[in-house]
């Protein structure tokens, strides 16, 4: 039996679980996981500045996004992938099978970084401002995305207040949705 070529692409705001449930998807349905914001770190990483400073770089070059995305899109193109990353669902509308966008609510976002970076909750919220008017002032200008708009997304999902196994559940029944579908129709 062939095996279904399935390009999944994972968008959402800062904090909101993207990352986590992006791995899930790659792990649960044996498909290869690239990050679009671990290539961005990394490439922090190498310049020597930290990851609110890149996105100021990124502001005035726009080159640093280009190629972080040309990977993604370069991923994508490959199959068999999850694509993580903030313009991911954009960026690959017209590769990615599945296409879906995580949230959840500003305050709740901030406490887990918070958490999860052990930096005070006023910071967390802090970054998490800047690097969301970055993000959604670069898409705007280097491709004109409004990342906002969700309905380019085949699922949004506010992952508050549901618990991680709760949200797992959730998408899951929709790729395994996608995924008879596309049996039954022979796609």
């Amino acid at each position: 039996m062939e095996t279904l070529r399935l390009v999944v692409a994972v968008s959402g705001t800062p904090g909101s679980g993207k990352t986590t449930y992006a791995r899930f998807i790659a792990e649960r349905y044996n498909l290869r996981y690239v990050s679009s914001g671990s290539l961005f770190r990394e490439m922090a990483k190498k310049l020597g500045v930290d990851l609110i400073r890149l996105h100021s770089m990124a502001e005035e070059n726009e080159d640093i996004d280009r190629a972080v995305d040309s990977r993604a899109i370069e991923e994508a193109k490959k199959g068999n992938v999850v694509i993580e990353g903030h313009l991911a669902v954009w960026l690959l509308k017209d590769i990615a099978d599945v296409k879906v966008i995580f949230d959840a609510p500003l305050e709740v976002r901030a406490r887990r970084i918070a958490q999860r970076e052990s930096i005070p909750l006023e910071k967390a919220l802090e970054e998490i401002k800047i690097r969301e008017k970055s993000n959604y002032e670069r898409a705007r200008r280097y491709y004109n995305l409004d990342i906002r708009d969700y309905t380019v997304a085949d699922l949004v999902v506010n992952t508050y207040p549901l618990d991680v196994e709760a949200v797992k559940s959730v998408v899951a029944a929709f790729i395994d949705g996608y995924l008879r579908a596309r049996m039954r129709i022979g796609v």
